[in-house]
């Protein structure tokens, strides 16, 4: 019998703590410090988002009915209080989370390298977009949305191999997705698969220049001139593969370069999708499906959203807010490398379900996701006497 760490340890012990100390150190988050310490903090907010907790109390209901576990967990503090980890969540500098959350997507980058993509394709793929979260204006008063509503937005560079977030910028709702291009450091010879609202002639020109590659859909009224048709096969669902040049007064200003035009009609889609695109080498039918891969990033939306603590939040500051967001982006890749690492073939739902009920358990890791056949044959004892003789 295995009588080792629980398997919350066993998780813990996986996480780059020297860099999280590094990390610590950069924004002094360890000054005026006592008891409950950024890494009894981390751990707090890891076992909430694990287990599905809702709220405060919740958290500190749940790790108070066990507290010959919590030392055993990493926590050196006797007792874990709401106000206290309220107090931390409030305070704290949510930089600090992030900067960690940096660190794990590094090494999850690095072991999903190889991942494939449905796509004949060595370059790496990234998606862009944004998923609004609704917040209550009364108690979120800078989450500035609507007049009587109030959300904010995660703004999300999404890498196709792993589905591996690696970069989140967190705004009220009333910020602009194309403004996050500014925010971005162009990779040379990656694909941006964007959708219409990031359509910024300036900003996809400032990719162009960075030798990247993008795709996104045209716009209805975009005025172009065509300079070249090339053939195309109209039984994969293409139209037409020009080469174009925008004729707006400020467009053509704004993007002075020929652009590539492709129209596709989707049997799933009743009108045709039309792609731009600053990539002119790749068969046009794979460009079209560059733009399919983005749904990828709509799955993850929904996921993190049904399956992390990001809908309700613990605490209504800014800081509490991003603190929350960083840290279950954090438990996202943690899951996400275990699965990685351990060559498991479950999905990451599953994954997190059977280590929401296993937390405690005194396991090797490795054995808990292993599936065993539980039914066994129903033989009959062969020193039961027989009532009956026939």
């Amino acid at each position: 019998m295995h009588s080792g760490q629980i398997i919350f340890s066993q998780l813990m012990q996986r996480l780059p703590w020297r860099g999280f100390h590094t990390c610590v150190h950069r924004y002094n988050a360890h000054q005026r410090v006592r008891a409950f310490s950024c890494l009894d903090q981390f751990r707090a907010m890891a076992f909430a988002q694990l287990t599905f907790r809702d709220s405060l109390r919740d958290i500190e209901a749940c790790l108070r009915a066990v507290p010959t576990y919590l030392y055993h967990m990493g926590f050196r503090c006797r007792t874990i209080a709401r106000a206290t980890l309220a107090d931390a969540n409030e305070k704290r500098d949510w930089r600090l989370f992030a900067d960690f959350a940096q660190l794990l997507i590094a090494k999850a980058r690095d072991l999903y390298a190889d991942e494939e993509i449905g796509l004949e394709l060595d370059n790496t793929v990234y998606a862009l977009d944004s998923t609004t979260i609704d917040l209550c204006l009364a108690m979120f008063p800078w989450a500035k949305f609507r007049r009587h509503k109030g959300a904010i937005k995660l703004h999300t560079l999404l890498n196709l191999r792993g589905s591996i977030p690696e970069f989140v910028h967190i705004t009220h709702g009333k910020t602009h997705d194309v403004t996050v291009l500014d925010l971005l450091v162009p990779q040379p010879g990656a694909y941006y698969v964007m959708d219409r609202g990031y359509i910024d002639f300036a900003r996809l020109y400032v990719l162009h220049q960075s030798k990247a590659y993008f795709v996104t859909r045209a716009l209805s009224r975009q005025q172009f001139r065509r300079r070249y048709s090339r053939p195309v096969d109209k039984t994969s669902g293409l139209r037409c593969d020009q080469t174009i040049v925008l004729t707006g007064p400020k467009s053509r200003l704004r993007y002075p370069q020929p652009l590539r035009r492709i129209r596709y009609c989707d049997a799933d889609y009743d009108a045709p999708l039309i792609f731009l695109t600053n990539d002119f080498d790749l068969p046009a039918i794979t460009i079209a499906q560059l733009y399919k891969a983005r749904w990828q990033i709509e799955l993850f939306f929904k996921w993190i959203k049904q399956h992390l603590r990001i809908k309700a939040f613990y605490g209504t500051s800014i800081n509490a807010v991003k603190t929350q967001v960083w840290i279950a982006v954090a438990v996202y890749v943690l899951v996400a490398i275990i699965k990685k690492r351990l060559a498991l073939d479950q999905s990451l739902y599953t994954i997190l379900q059977i280590l929401s009920l296993t937390l405690f358990e005194k396991r090797p890791i490795l054995q808990v996701f292993s599936q065993h056949d539980c039914m066994t044959e129903n033989t009959p004892y062969r020193n039961q006497l027989k009532l009956f003789d026939f």
